[in-house]
């Protein structure tokens, strides 16, 4: 159904915000926008999702069932779903990664992260929403084709052969089942340090303030956990990687611990070769080059992902088609 086409200023008039203070917040990765507005005294954020390849109603339905079970997510004071407007409780300025830019309370940060985890893996049966998606190997594998469909044809000098392809497609069908035998749980998709907020007045893991949750799914425990410690944006200390990770394994007795590592494994080269795919497409098709800094990091995790056994397969195609000097970051400023 197409949107219907209403102004921001129609909507806050709706709502009673037409006279507030806005300023304009950085975009993220898509093409929603967002502001914060002043009113009296009141902040709010106001979500601007009218681009047609945007639908705010799984936000504010993830959103209600984090609420309804006590989680931080942000309050939603008013929507337009028809046109794609939403007015959300302003968790403030305070994200993991901005108090991170000083290197202060890393530690304490990514335990209240690893602490939300935790307890929210808990509660598996209660946390997941029915009728929700399922992270699949379909859909698992779709994600790894945007390597092929965007990063790949702007590094090689040759069109890939359609044999090279098929074997990749092979590659990811042998691996990605050991990504997917752990327990379930529903999976945030995109938890990680920008995706966060730091409430101190809250207690416990209500501290830790949820953002981006609209693509939720139904799927591996391990995924969100790559997500946190295997960020795409920023390094982490190992030392700090392996602490987290002991803790969160120490805290549950219902899986295998070979399992558990496999899987953060095989999810996590699962998680890297698609972000390379993603942000090699923000930067051709979207003109949002500034993500292209991050791939060197991310090349350095899919290599490291790859040292386990199980992930051979992958590793055997990516030495054979993409040698390491092949590794690089694409060029900007073209559109496929």
């Amino acid at each position: 159904m197409a949107k219907q086409i209403r102004s921001t200023l129609d909507f806050l008039r709706e709502i009673g915000w037409e006279n507030c203070t806005r300023n304009k917040l950085p975009n993220d990765a898509s093409f929603r926008n967002y502001e914060r507005l002043e009113l009296n005294g009141e902040t709010a954020i106001l979500m601007d999702a009218t681009h047609p390849s945007e639908d705010i109603q799984p936000f504010s339905q993830i959103a209600y069932h984090l609420l309804k079970l006590g989680y931080s997510a942000p309050r939603i004071l008013a929507e337009d779903r028809k046109s794609g407007f939403m007015l959300l409780e302003d968790l403030g300025p305070g994200t993991f990664s901005k108090i991170l830019r000083s290197r202060e309370n890393e530690h304490f940060l990514y335990k209240l992260a690893t602490d939300f985890l935790i307890e929210f893996h808990e509660h598996a049966d209660v946390v997941i929403p029915k009728r929700i998606e399922c992270y699949n190997e379909e859909i698992l594998l779709a994600e790894v084709n945007l390597f092929l469909d965007w990063y790949l044809p702007n590094i090689l000098d040759n069109a890939l052969p359609e044999k090279s392809k098929t074997e990749y497609v092979s590659a990811w069908k042998k691996v990605l089942p050991y990504g997917l035998n752990v327990p379930k749980t529903l999976v945030l998709r995109d938890f990680h340090v920008d995706n966060l907020i730091y409430l101190p007045e809250r207690a416990g893991i209500g501290a830790c303030g949820l953002l981006d949750f609209q693509d939720a799914v139904k799927g591996p425990i391990t995924y969100d956990l790559v997500s946190l410690l295997e960020d795409a944006r920023r390094d982490i200390s190992s030392e700090l990687v392996d602490e987290m990770l002991e803790h969160y394994v120490s805290s549950f007795n219902n899986f295998s611990r070979v399992d558990f590592f496999t899987s953060m494994a095989v999810l996590g080269a699962q998680r890297h070769t698609k972000v390379i795919g993603i942000f090699t497409r923000l930067s051709q098709r979207d003109r949002k080059s500034n993500y292209l800094i991050h791939i060197p990091r991310v090349w350095q995790m899919l290599e490291n992902a790859c040292m386990h056994p199980a992930l051979f397969p992958l590793k055997s195609w990516l030495d054979t088609n993409i040698p390491s000097h092949q590794r690089c970051v694409p060029k900007t400023g073209s559109i496929r």
